[in-house]
């Protein structure tokens, strides 16, 4: 088995600041750090760290080398990423005294994603496999439909949040992982509570409670409780969380065993400074104690 990942890749530029700036305010960082970013690149790294199989669908530009490297050198395979002459994706992130963050994006590359290297991508996966998807690129329908058409179980991680994006992939979803705030807001454009939207699973994350996961087929709904940790940085937290749920799945694990995994991950992750380059690998989060 596998997970195919049609996935966003950035260069993360993150400024320490003493608190998060408000609006008209000029405010000095106290540091600066750059990381491979985006959710997609995210996801791919923890997927592969979590012991899964993860092929990356992508695009950076020609700035992007070192990106693709990096990937590849997490465990990533890499061989369906194109460079184009379109600048990398970036994102300028602010992490505050606490370890909350407000990010501005670009997304470059990440939007100009070929047809015919998603289609060849997919192509080569095999039925049972996990598509995964992120609003960081275009493209996200099309591969939802070819992924469904080809036996694949399709999940969508529904950031950044957009209801006519979410509503658009919702009829081919087997998974869907949102937070609260977004699980409310699609409620309110759909009408319909989390366990009526047609999809199988759906997964909510709730903060410093924890996560729930929510049986679509019988309305089953089961909680996991947030772990005790001090948070220095909160940037890839949920990117960890999914990639690592979509990982034990992958590897039989049962849906409440993956995201009682994918919690200690999210856990450890936001006791560490960074984004794709500081996701735990395994034996870390079984080794953790909390």
């Amino acid at each position: 088995m596998a997970i195919w990942n049609l996935g966003s890749i950035n260069a993360d530029m993150v400024y320490t600041m003493p608190h998060l700036p408000t609006a008209g305010e000029t405010l000095a960082a106290t540091e600066l750090d750059q990381f491979l970013g985006g959710k997609g690149a995210n996801m791919s790294v923890a997927a592969a760290r979590a012991g899964s199989l993860a092929h990356h669908i992508g695009a950076v530009g020609p700035d992007g080398k070192w990106a693709v490297d990096r990937l590849t050198e997490y465990g990533v395979d890499t061989r369906h990423i194109a460079q184009i002459d379109v600048p990398t994706g970036h994102a300028i992130i602010a992490v505050d005294q606490q370890g909350e963050n407000q990010i501005i994006l670009y997304s470059g590359a990440n939007q100009k994603i070929d047809q015919n290297s998603l289609k060849q991508a997919l192509t080569q996966a095999n039925a049972g496999d996990i598509l995964v998807m992120q609003n960081e690129t275009n493209l996200q329908v099309d591969a939802a439909r070819m992924a469904r058409g080809l036996g694949l179980k399709v999940c969508y991680a529904a950031a950044p949040f957009d209801e006519v994006a979410v509503q658009a992939v919702l009829p081919y979803l087997d998974f869907l992982i949102l937070n609260q705030v977004e699980a409310a807001q699609l409620e309110r454009s759909t009408g319909k509570t989390p366990d009526a939207l047609g999809v199988s699973d759906v997964i909510m994350t709730l903060g410093a409670r924890g996560a729930r996961h929510i049986d679509g087929n019988t309305g089953v709904i089961h909680d996991i409780p947030a772990l005790p940790v001090t948070a220095v940085d909160t940037t890839g937290a949920g990117d960890t969380f999914t990639g690592y749920i979509l990982s034990g799945l992958d590897r039989g694990l049962p849906m409440v065993n993956a995201m009682a995994q994918a919690n200690r991950a999210a856990a450890l992750m936001v006791t560490r400074h960074g984004t794709a380059d500081v996701i735990p690998d395994l034996k870390d989060v079984l080794d953790a104690r909390f």
